[in-house]
């Protein structure tokens, strides 16, 4: 491999131009974009100055100057994408969710593991600065035994039931698309649950409206989680132990700040977050981090720990009732 890693980014939608656009913000290089049309291709690359721009995803896998594919797809591309691009030698980031289920995800980590290629779900708060700094403040004990996990991530999105967010074609609902990073965030701060209990309503499209998740840890420690399409919450996110809490500001899950208190009400730490860009570059710094020092499974977001997340989600959809064309009856 050369100094430079070469990043194909397959599928040119909105968040492909947002991780692009950050890319560029790191001094990272996009060298090729694969899409379903040269059109598009052709539009992508003029926009973002990536110089290969293919006709289709097989051709952008392909190409001998791409080392990790970025898949951009709707949900339900993503594990077909990322087997194709592992297939072809390439490492892959793969955009959250994952995949849309478990049994997916279980497909894409071993092919990966058979290859002995990174992949890394593109679950970009994991990686920002604030997100180390919570860890760092875990570790050395300031909020004694963790016991509790809050987070919301409530949007108002579009009406429109052809919009992917609506679409049960596409893998639509509030819980693939947004309650997923809460959910990532309790196994983050807790582990993987051990019991998950979930309600929700639906829209007249089919797809879970809002969410109410509690998942009990390891200890007995618990997680209270939301998510909803068509409200906007404080998206706002806490941990608390028996010493103190960290309070997390809106948008807790973006580069944000935080304040840590103790028992008192005191404050501990007050930290702010400036960074430049959206801050998913700092997922594609790890991904090639790795891929520099021949290791395949970030410490931050390992392959185990995306499909334990795919699992606990699979469980969430089991009991609200959520099915996805083309899945198997459960």
């Amino acid at each position: 491999m050369s100094e430079q890693i070469g990043w194909g980014i397959l599928a040119t939608g909105g968040i492909a131009k947002a991780f692009t656009r950050d890319l560029a913000v790191a001094g990272l290089t996009a060298v090729a974009v694969g899409s379903r049309s040269q059109e598009s291709a052709d539009a992508f690359g003029q926009e973002f100055g990536v110089p290969h721009r293919h006709p289709s995803y097989e051709a952008l896998v392909q190409d001998p100057d791409v080392d990790i594919v970025y898949i951009a797809t709707p949900h339900p591309g993503h594990a077909e994408a990322a087997l194709l691009a592992l297939e072809a030698g390439k490492h892959v980031l793969i955009e959250k969710p994952f995949t849309v289920n478990a049994d997916e995800a279980r497909k894409v980590t071993s092919l990966a593991a058979e290859k002995n290629l990174l992949v890394l779900e593109a679950m970009w708060p994991r990686f920002l600065p604030h997100m180390i700094r919570l860890h760092e403040i875990l570790d050395d004990g300031t909020l004694g035994d963790v016991r509790t996990v809050i987070a919301d991530h409530n949007q108002d999105l579009p009406k429109d039931p052809k919009h992917r967010i609506n679409n049960p074609d596409l893998g639509g609902g509030a819980l693939l698309d947004l309650g997923i990073y809460p959910v990532s965030f309790a196994v983050d701060m807790l582990g993987a649950p051990t019991r998950v209990s979930a309600m929700a309503s639906f829209t007249a499209t089919g797809v879970d409206r809002q969410t109410a998740i509690l998942l009990e840890h390891e200890g007995g420690r618990q997680s209270l989680l939301h998510t909803a399409l068509d409200t906007k919450g404080p998206n706002t996110a806490s941990v608390i132990g028996t010493l103190g809490r960290v309070d997390i500001d809106s948008v807790w899950y973006s580069p944000t700040s935080f304040t840590v208190y103790d028992n008192t009400g005191g404050m501990v730490e007050r930290y702010e977050s400036s960074i430049e860009g959206r801050g998913m570059q700092y997922e594609a710094l790890e991904a090639e981090r790795l891929i520099r020092a021949g290791e395949i499974a970030s410490p931050r977001l390992s392959p185990a720990e995306s499909v334990a997340i795919m699992d606990v989600l699979d469980d969430i959809r089991s009991q609200i009732g959520l099915r996805y064309p083309g899945e198997a009856p459960a």
